[in-house]
């Protein structure tokens, strides 16, 4: 076969490898009462608004839905966790669905009931474990007084917390995932290979209210050489989306009320990518997956 025809081939298969998976970025709008919402990509750039409501809040004392963060287990299966109260909750809300139209009943999961004076549960976000099998939920609470208080007030100086699941029946006993000294939230756990992991978490603290990363050798950490933030002050909520050549993180400029996007090959270097990428007026952050497109079939538009 010669080098021209070798490299048509080449092309083709990969345009229709590309063809057949789908972007898609869950998403919620204010007041966060509606239920799951759902953009969907082909490049990771460029995004539309999938017209539907696919899971109204029904659990939690303010019945809403946050922060919806999403991934499809190895066995097909789309796995859900949001926030369900502003303040005064301990746990966070979890559904399953094979369609992402039918969905489980809800569940409420308190990861925090054993710490009596917490104050919230903020912004669960999954990770898969692939080489231990298991879930990860990652999540942002304040309890009073447990850490040195700072600059912060003590009901808003909050710490990350991680419990693990392989069924999501059972889950392990809550533990402390980071302190970096600072009051933190909206953390997002990266793979980019074995022993190389990065995490994407906003410095909630006054002087700051920006994005940084640090980095591990395994999920759990412990995550170090945090970084300078490499968004401006007043933006949280990362979302990553691998894309070609690098990642884009996707984050909420909430002051500003406008979404935009920082692209990265190693994340140590950051492109503003604003002017790359398009989102639909409204969109709240949630978390991207990249999935086969006939797994999200029954919600995409026809072609």
């Amino acid at each position: 076969m010669n080098r021209k025809v070798y490299t048509i081939l080449s092309l083709i298969v990969l345009l229709t490898a590309c063809s057949h998976k789908v972007y898609l970025f869950t998403s919620f709008h204010e007041p966060a009462n509606e239920g799951l919402r759902m953009l969907y990509s082909k490049d990771g750039y460029h995004w539309k608004a999938i017209d539907s409501i696919y899971l109204k809040p029904l659990i939690g004392k303010d019945k809403i839905m946050r922060d919806p963060s999403m991934l499809q287990g190895p066995d097909g299966t789309f796995h859900l966790v949001w926030t369900t109260e502003w303040k005064d909750g301990n746990g966070f809300g979890y559904a399953s669905s094979k369609d992402l139209i039918y969905w489980s009943e809800q569940q409420y999961v308190p990861v925090m009931q054993n710490e009596p004076t917490v104050k919230n549960v903020w912004a669960p976000e999954l990770f898969y474990d692939d080489e231990k099998k298991e879930y990860i939920i990652v999540f942002a609470s304040c309890i009073p007084n447990r850490f040195e208080k700072g600059i912060e007030d003590e009901n808003n100086n909050h710490r990350l917390y991680y419990t693990t699941t392989k069924d999501f029946k059972t889950y392990s006993d809550t533990k402390l995932f980071l302190d970096p000294k600072f009051s933190s939230i909206d953390a997002e756990i990266i793979k980019r290979g074995s022993k190389d992991y990065v995490l994407v978490v906003k410095d909630n603290t006054r002087p700051e209210r920006n994005i940084k990363v640090a980095f591990a050798k395994d999920p759990l950490g412990p995550y170090e050489n945090m970084s300078a933030p490499f968004t401006e002050k007043f933006t949280e909520g990362p979302s990553v989306a691998k894309v070609k050549k690098g990642w884009l993180i996707y984050y909420d400029a909430y002051q500003k009320k406008t979404y935009e996007a920082s692209f990265t090959k190693d994340f140590k270097t950051f492109i503003k990518a604003d002017s790359l990428v398009s989102i639909p007026e409204g969109h709240k952050h949630g978390t991207v997956l990249i999935v086969k497109r006939k797994a999200a079939q029954k919600i995409l538009p026809a072609k």
